[in-house]
């Protein structure tokens, strides 16, 4: 059961320290030794933003399965989490929030938000406290958390953070890891060379694999081989369901998870779409809304003026997802996860980007990469087209697009170099030995997560 704090009589804060101090000596025990002292694993897990939530799901998933102990959560989280058993806090939306200058508005719900969690997870008397990627959140919390913790004398719960910081692509973003070590216990890596970089830098790591892996898993695709994973839905039957032309062009839209996003990215998508109407005369948008209800909303109340038919896939349904892309001729997604499971698909894409003006000018200062999406970031070339800042306008767009829809060789590129991602994303021989192998039945990203928190003795 989920403990809320409200406005009303509650513990102090002296006495909920006294209240965590039965399972604050955790310096030489494993996690799983403390649960079995406890008689049940507590886990605090907080996640902002959809991508996250999915994490959050198969890894609360995975620890129910491999613990020997029932396991009890509290935190924040949406609507897969609470699937889990999960009541969260309060609505996982109330923090997301992307980009720096587009925070400010929401920056004192943010810290009222932030002030809750610090006293519900220290209520909680959890054993780990795992944040999921948004690190303007965790990362607050985290610390907070360990400096109260801290000047009780008590060494209070294990702090596990999954989804590195992308500290290669800004400059000087190795050197922060540094200060992370001080309230990060461990971080679960999701790309190639961060679990080498975070131990350099003096912070415990472990890659386990990109968590869209697990799509595949999901759909009962072949597991022998992950490298060679490849994610083709069903594409009669999604033509059939939705009663699409024989001649229709379908292109999958994907304009983002967060409604600050959405709202900036969806006009720009829809007049692109108005630039293709003439020249494919049969074209099909499909819109791919994530499970957010505040993008619900937008979305469903925009596409009312769309200048073509549309059509709206719900978000969560990975099978529906996966079918929509089997059945599209290319995409059009806002930068982020998404471009990865566009190549599990074998879909050709486009990316595109914009921000606040202010948001983007940082961006040109600090960042040291030329490219924003991950796949061409791990091959280090532009397979994928990317439109960004002042360049992502719908004439270019459009004329991407085009591009893409008609030269076979383009597409070709995209496919023949999605093998190589996927490559690169899978768990890493050491991890599924030291983690799979040994001590649980899959080599699933969430699976190595769950069973690295569940043996972690902290250094």
């Amino acid at each position: 059961m989920m403990l809320r704090l409200r406005a009303g009589p509650c513990l102090c804060l002296s006495r909920q320290f006294a209240l965590a101090g039965r399972c604050a000596s955790v310096s030489s025990r494993a996690v799983a030794d403390m649960a079995a002292e406890d008689g049940e694993l507590r886990v605090f897990i907080v996640a902002g933003e959809v991508s996250g939530d999915t994490i959050g799901s198969r890894l609360m998933a995975s620890l129910k399965n491999l613990s020997p102990f029932p396991v009890r959560f509290a935190g924040v989280g949406g609507s897969m989490m609470c699937n889990q058993g999960l009541t969260s806090l309060f609505p996982m939306e109330d923090i997301s929030v992307m980009g720096i200058w587009e925070l400010l508005p929401h920056l004192r719900k943010f810290r009222v938000k932030l002030r809750e969690t610090i006293d519900a997870a220290i209520l909680f008397q959890p054993h780990v406290v795992v944040t999921i990627d948004s690190k303007g959140f965790s990362f607050r919390l985290l610390k907070q958390l360990r400096d109260k913790y801290d000047q009780q004398r008590l060494g209070g719960p294990i702090h596990f953070h999954y989804v590195a910081p992308s500290f290669w692509a800004w400059k000087g973003g190795e050197k922060r890891l540094g200060n992370l070590a001080k309230f990060v216990d461990h971080i679960f890596c999701i790309l190639p060379n961060e679990e080498e970089v975070c131990k350099l830098n003096g912070l415990d790591a472990t890659f386990v694999g990109h968590p869209l892996l697990e799509d595949a898993l999901e759909l009962n695709q072949e597991r022998d081989n992950l490298s060679c994973l490849k994610l083709l839905g069903n594409y009669e039957a999604f033509r059939g369901e939705y009663k699409v032309p024989s001649g229709a062009t379908i292109i999958s839209l994907l304009p983002g998870s967060r409604l600050q996003e959405v709202s900036r990215m969806l006009p720009i998508f829809k007049n692109t779409v108005k630039l293709l109407k003439e020249p494919i005369p049969q074209l099909l948008p499909v819109i791919h809304v994530a499970p957010n209800r505040h993008v619900e909303n937008f979305i469903d109340g925009a596409v009312q003026n769309w200048p073509v038919p549309v059509v709206l896939i719900p978000g969560g349904k990975t099978q529906l997802k996966y079918d929509a892309f089997s059945a599209s001729r290319v995409a059009l997604c806002t930068s982020g996860t998404v471009a990865v499971e566009l190549h599990l698909a074998r879909l050709p894409c486009v990316v595109a980007y914009r921000a606040h003006f202010l948001t983007e000018l940082f961006i040109r200062y600090k960042a040291k990469m030329p490219y924003i999406s991950l796949p061409n970031i791990l091959l280090n070339s532009p397979v994928i087209p990317e439109a960004l800042l002042q360049a992502c306008t719908p004439v270019r767009l459009a004329s991407l697009l085009k591009e893409l829809l008609h030269d076979e060789g383009c597409r070709e590129k995209q496919v023949v170099a999605a093998e190589n991602v996927i490559r690169l994303l899978c768990p890493s021989k050491k991890a599924l030995y030291e983690s799979a192998q040994e001590r649980c039945s899959g080599y699933a990203p969430s699976s190595i997560a769950a069973s690295t928190i569940l043996h972690y003795i902290r250094p």
